[in-house]
């Protein structure tokens, strides 16, 4: 059980906040750290989408022969700062090395129980919280030039279908019958029901961070350091100046979450996937529900008062300042999408997504240090899955089994040599 027990959580992302959040309901007396506050981070630039569909990886097969070519077209979602290419390279090969049929669908195996039930993943976190406004029930398209680019996507979609998802396809004139805002060039569609979206993610979790702290948690805005253990077990979290003291840390700084990781005992290969967003405030058109543009691998999702389009791959770090390309890649690819659509103002973003080499998240104990946890690595579905993972991280907590195989997520698997325990799993790159 956790009641009485003192938990600190560092990082107040989705993930953070949700694994906060159930710890409180289970009695623990938590204390919540992030270096920017809540929602500052990923969850506030994502998609937006709770996009329980997405099992399929981005390292799918035939991904090794069209990256480089997809480097050199300022048209496609894949940018690199040619500056961190060494930096990135050892990371890169070990990604690459899964974009087989196999290994994507063992990653698929994975990543299904983390985000299929996402709409009441996040209704039942949010329920009795003002966040719960947020969350708007959905559709989900993915948007296509007609049935012959639909069909080049067949893996993925058997993929899908294997992990229980349905959908309808809407093509011509069903489609145009189904929403009209998007270009005639754009002829084919397949609708996911039971989906949904945040209206507005960065409020939304600062709304279930609030709610934490109304019902006597710790908020702080602090760096944290270090984690402090003795005799194998933690003791405290140290941050802004001050150790606090915990009987329990669990880890969920997302792309951060590196360093401290390494203080742990793990050694996960960890990139900054940087993701970037472009939002059209007031815009004259709005589509019904979000949509992937399929051609452009971006996210149109209607949010409050604005249409987010969100997406693009780049790598060059946690430093480096956003590029222009990335963002005029999205704006061009708005007014394609949306022919003559107008707006008001428009906000850019860009932000860090957390991508291990073999795209599932750590979540579990480090196998070295007792009461130490670990939540991060969500790629493209921290948000769809964050609700889930918090309450995965509160029973192990509590020190109770979930009802779930653990071990893709084991965090031993990255552990360093000599600290790996007696239930790590075989090292993976």
């Amino acid at each position: 059980m956790t009641a009485n027990r003192r938990v600190v959580v560092v990082g107040a992302g989705i993930v953070g906040v949700s694994t906060a959040l159930w710890l409180q309901r289970d009695g623990a007396e938590v204390t919540l750290i992030d270096k920017s506050g809540p929602g500052a981070g990923a969850s506030f630039g994502n998609g937006g989408v709770l996009a329980s569909c997405s099992v399929v990886p981005v390292t799918v097969p035939g991904l090794v022969g069209k990256a480089p070519r997809m480097l050199f077209d300022g048209n496609q979602p894949l940018f690199l700062r040619w500056g961190y290419l060494p930096r990135l390279l050892p990371w890169l090969r070990a990604y690459l090395r899964h974009a087989n049929a196999a290994d994507t669908q063992r990653i698929a195996q994975a990543l299904a129980p983390l985000t299929c039930d996402s709409l009441e993943d996040h209704q039942a976190l949010a329920a009795g919280t003002p966040a719960e406004r947020w969350i708007v029930p959905s559709d989900y398209l993915y948007i296509y030039d007609d049935r012959a680019h639909f069909e080049r996507d067949a893996f993925g979609w058997r993929l899908r279908r294997a992990h229980g998802f349905t959908w309808d396809e809407l093509e011509g004139a069903a489609f145009r019958a189904y929403d009209p805002a998007f270009s005639e060039r754009l002829g084919f569609a397949v609708r996911l029901p039971r989906h949904g979206r945040i209206a507005d993610p960065g409020r939304y979790v600062q709304d279930l961070a609030a709610h934490l702290e109304a019902g006597g948690g710790r908020v702080l805005t602090a760096e944290v350091t270090d984690i402090a253990s003795e005799n194998g077990r933690v003791t405290g979290v140290r941050a802004g100046g001050e150790t606090i003291a915990c009987d329990a840390a669990v880890l969920c700084a997302g792309a951060w979450s590196k360093p401290l990781a390494r203080r742990l005992g793990i050694d996960v290969p960890l990139e900054s996937e940087r993701g970037y967003h472009l939002e059209l405030v007031e815009p004259s058109v709005m589509p019904r529900a979000p949509v992937m543009v399929a051609s452009g691998k971006f996210v149109a999702t209607p949010m409050d008062g604005r249409l987010r389009l969100a997406g693009v791959v780049e790598f060059g770090g946690l430093d480096a300042p956003p590029s222009r390309g990335p963002l005029a890649l999205l704006k061009r690819n708005a007014r394609s999408t949306f022919p003559g659509i107008t707006w008001r103002e428009t906000r850019e973003w860009m932000g860090h997504r957390p991508a291990p080499t073999d795209s599932i998240p750590l979540i579990g104990e480090a196998p070295a240090i007792g009461g130490a946890f670990l939540g991060f690595g969500h790629h493209h579905v921290g948000l769809t899955s964050g609700p889930k993972t918090g309450r995965l991280l509160a029973q192990l907590v509590a020190g109770r089994q979930p009802n779930l195989d653990l071990g893709p997520y084991s965090p031993a698997r990255y552990a360093r040599s000599g600290m790996r325990g007696r239930d790590a799993t075989p090292r993976t790159a």
